[in-house]
């Protein structure tokens, strides 16, 4: 079976950043994949989903990754950020242009595994 990744749909997520869902569904349980765009000078809250391992997969712009204690890291075009389940993360657009990533889930993303940590 081969799906087209939507090209309409992206919305604005409390996390601070804007989605496309681009696979997402109870069908396909194992894995998700959400394009997300950080605006220039916006950073993400501090936020961990419980139970999901995601990988940010860097398509344009540049910024800042932080996970857990870590220190941050430089990411640009071509650099994978893996994130353990559970673990706390960000990332900051220091860029002109949006940071635009692929967000890699799995198992799949669910909104009730999403804890902003933030507060």
């Amino acid at each position: 079976m081969i799906d087209s990744a939507s090209t309409t749909g992206e919305y604005w997520f409390e996390e601070g950043c804007h989605i496309l869902e681009w696979l997402n569904t109870p069908d396909d349980s194992a894995v998700s994949v959400a394009r997300a765009r950080v605006p220039p000078g916006t950073t993400t809250r501090w936020h961990r989903l419980s139970g999901i391992t995601e990988r940010y997969l860097v398509l344009s712009g540049q910024g800042v990754a932080q996970v857990d204690d870590s220190p941050p890291q430089t990411v640009s075009a071509g650099s994978v950020v893996h994130i353990p389940a559970g673990s706390l993360q960000r990332i900051s657009n220091r860029g002109q242009e949006d940071l635009v990533f692929l967000a890699v889930c799995t198992p799949r993303f669910r909104e009730d595994c999403y804890e902003d940590c933030d507060n």
